[in-house]
């Protein structure tokens, strides 16, 4: 699935809805799916080059030299695909020809990369090479003996995983917040806030004897730096790994449980809001440019100070959806405030929130989602602390090699659009830097507005979804008509894992059709996969933010809006529609949707909604797909592993089937398969081929968990077991209690009145053809 993907996005790791693109605002509309791109800023790909210098910009529109440019090598002038713009080249690039061309001018490189020194640094100091990143631990206290063992012993692992020069921070909390002052070794040393009221950053900076540093922003580094920091005393709270790791492991040996009493039949203490503000304040106290990450983990739902989600009354429970809905939830609003104004802060300090959620309870991630995402931070959720789930993700963030996840800090995206494109801005992790310009639509999708964007946290997976528009509606004088081809620019800069900035480039084109003339070659460019990854990022969105939005009938109309424009079919005859293979699989795309977690948020806590949502937005599009619509395998003695179809026909008693629902993989075994197992054939020596059969599924799950992250779930279970209800709630119900009779024996039906994917296609068919 993965190399599929990956070759299809090519070097560029750009994926569009329309591969072309209809020429006026009226025909854009016509396509019911939005012109969209998705693009993955900073995905490895082994033939993109690294250039060792800085690159060229235009002197009008600021979009950078590439292998679109036409160039006059004997005036040396390169002229802008974008604004047509003549540009001299400069004298070191006087050597060129077209037999001599810089990186940035070969045709098959659309996407280079450019290596700089750091920017903003004082030219007259000897700057260190990397700024090495920073991590803080906001560890909560208030769980369990058994949890807190856990989730100590995993922590020290990752304070061995760290590069040397990594600098550590930590913070604990329970009712009170305590930061801890690791460069004072001969006793612990610990500064104590107030669980219960706001503290601003000042406040935070002030109370630590910080109160100078923090306040002036220092471009450059000034003298008497140290570790990339002015000597101002916050090194007392954040050190190099190598230096304080035995520090931090006896203290994190002394580490006890909130000792704070808790009432019967009442809530702990838990004062996570707090926690936060003090961690980011921390921080602020570093120079600006700086790397990093505050990483959460939290065991249960705040109810002490701000940020608070619950009452500590236990007989209230946590928000449900039907709570949202009705607005009798009445600490959400005032806690997403809080969160915002922590986003805020923290994306105007360029650092990271990362959130390890880990109990059988809501903890507040719904509230929590709006910094996650604007800072581009990880979010896994899981039920204990204990659980593969968290210990196996947490070890990933901390692994390097091939293994390592590319986490990348203070990346900057901004887009630069051929004339008559507008930008509606993108659903992802990103902030919107509100940089007004010629491109930007008077529409907002997302984080809009701008053409520029700040992604504090991003890694080799990050995907963003951008929506455009198309502005031009004259007819006298369509964009095509001067230039058949459209262009698109994609400018990140970032600093990599190592702490060097770097800056990739990626141009894109796509050509424009005049599709009232002749559909047929924007049919070709359909991109069916990124379509329903598309549609599915935009319906969360509208759940979230569009009062009483109904997402099944807005996607059900979308989908019968597309079949009756692109489908065959003779007018009230629903037996001759037939759709073109580049549309074949959409709708298919929409049942699993309409079905699924993001769309059907019954039997899902909010905290679970949020998390499924933040990691679709990120995900790229193979792994987004998989979110929507499940893969199947099918293990049978008489054939090869092969993909089956997600219908509940593919369950028989002599299969296994391997399910991957991204969130989670199920191994099921048939009922016979069950039943040998249990009698322990695989153990006999004349039974090996059974052994390999059973090993298969589990060998292919380890590969699959071997490149996610977060790591899913694992559930083996047994035909009518009760663990089957993972893999039968994503099936299609094509047998249900109400054909049972017309089995085959050995297979199953489905409980339910949903329909099936048979009676979907046939009420699309009806709907799309009336007249």
């Amino acid at each position: 699935m993965s190399e599929m993907g990956a070759d299809q996005e090519g070097i560029d790791g750009v994926r569009m809805t329309w591969n072309v693109w209809p020429r006026t605002k009226v025909e854009a509309s016509k396509c019911v799916i939005p012109i969209a791109a998705a693009i993955s800023p900073i995905r490895s790909h082994p033939d993109i080059p690294t250039l060792p210098y800085a690159p060229l910009r235009c002197k009008t529109c600021i979009s950078l030299l590439n292998s679109f440019c036409r160039v006059d090598f004997a005036a040396k002038i390169w002229i802008c695909p974008f604004c047509f713009q003549r540009n001299h080249f400069p004298h070191h690039y006087s050597m060129i020809s077209e037999s001599n061309l810089p990186g940035e001018l070969y045709p098959q490189y659309t996407t280079v990369e450019y290596s700089l020194s750091n920017p903003g640094m004082v030219p007259d100091v000897a700057a260190p090479q990397s700024i090495p990143p920073v991590f803080v631990f906001v560890l909560d206290t208030c769980m369990i003996e058994e949890e807190l063992g856990y989730v100590k012993s995993e922590l020290m692992r990752a304070i061995g995983l760290l590069p040397e020069n990594a600098l550590v921070g930590f913070v604990s909390f329970g009712t009170q917040v305590q930061v801890h002052e690791l460069g004072f070794s001969e006793i612990s040393k610990v500064y104590v806030f107030r669980g219960s009221k706001e503290i601003s950053k000042d406040q935070v900076l002030e109370q630590l004897g910080l109160g100078g540093a923090g306040r002036r922003a220092v471009g450059g580094y000034p003298k008497g730096v140290q570790n990339g920091f002015a000597s101002s005393g916050v090194t007392r709270f954040l050190l190099p790994a190598s230096d304080c790791e035995y520090t931090l492991n006896s203290l994190l040996d002394e580490l006890q449980t909130d000792q704070w009493p808790v009432q019967p039949g009442h809530r702990a203490s838990r004062c996570t809001g707090v926690a936060l503000s003090v961690a980011a304040g921390l921080l602020g106290a570093c120079l600006p440019g700086t790397g990093a990450r505050i990483l959460a983990l939290v065991g249960g739902p705040c109810t002490e100070g701000p940020g608070t989600i619950v009452s500590k009354d236990l007989s209230d429970p946590v928000r449900s959806h039907k709570d949202l809905d009705k607005d009798a939830a009445p600490y959400f609003k005032k806690a997403v405030q809080f969160y915002e104004n922590i986003a805020k802060q923290l994306v105007s300090q360029g650092h990271v929130l990362d959130l390890f959620a880990s109990a059988l309870d809501q903890v507040g991630v719904a509230e929590m989602k709006v910094v996650v995402e604007r800072t581009g931070g990880l979010v896994v959720l899981a039920e204990s602390f204990g659980h593969s789930v968290f210990k196996d993700s947490f070890k990933r963030i901390f692994e390097g090699g091939e293994q390592s996840l590319g986490l990348s800090f203070n990346g900057t995206l901004e887009i630069n659009c051929s004339k008559d494109i507008k930008i509606q801005g993108i659903i992802g992790p990103c902030t919107s830097l509100e940089k007004k310009g010629p491109s930007v639509a008077d529409t907002v999708i997302g984080e809009g507005s701008t053409t520029s964007w700040k992604m504090c946290g991003l890694d080799k997976n990050t995907c963003l979804t951008v929506f455009f528009d198309i502005s031009s509606s004259d007819r006298s004088n369509p964009p095509g008509t001067s230039n058949p081809q459209l262009y698109l620019q994609f400018i990140v800069s970032y600093q990599n894992p190592e702490g060097q900035t770097r800056l990739r480039v990626t141009t894109v084109t796509r050509r424009w059709v005049d599709s009232a003339v002749s559909s047929e070659e924007l049919v070709q460019g359909f991109d069916q996969e990124t379509a329903a990854v598309v549609m599915a990022r935009l319906t969360s969105l509208k759940m979230e933010t569009e009062e009483g939005f109904d997402a099944t009938r807005w996607l059900d109309r979308s989908l019968i809006r597309l079949c009756s424009k692109f489908g065959d079919y003779r007018k009230d005859d629903p037996q001759s529609f037939t759709l073109n293979p580049c549309f074949s699989l959409f709708p298919q795309f929409m049942f699993n949707l309409r079905r699924s977690q993001f769309v059907q948020v019954f039997n899902n806590s909010p905290d679970e909604t949020a998390y499924f949502r933040m990691l679709l937005n990120r995900e790229n599009i193979p792994n987004s797909a998989v979110m929507i619509q499940p893969s199947l395998i099918s293990y049978s003695f008489n054939s090869l592993p092969a993909p089956a179809l997600l219908d509940v026909a593919s369950i028989a008693a002599d299969r296994i089937l391997l399910l991957d629902s991204y969130f989670s993989l199920v191994i099921f075994h048939g009922m016979t398969i069950a039943q040998w197992r249990n009698m322990g054939y695989q153990n006999q020596q004349e039974h090996q081929a059974f052994a390999q059969l059973l090993q298969a599924p589990q060998d292919d799950a380890k590969l699959i968990i071997h490149d996610r992250f977060p790591v899913p779930r694992v559930v083996v279970c047994d035909q009518h077991g009760s663990q089957a209800r993972f893999l039968l709630a994503k099936l299609n119900p094509s047998a249900t209690y109400n054909n049972a009779n017309e089995m085959a024996t050995g297979s199953d039906v489905i409980f339910t009145d949903d329909v099936s994917l048979q009676v979907f296609f046939e009420h699309l068919q009806r709907l799309a053809v009336q007249s």
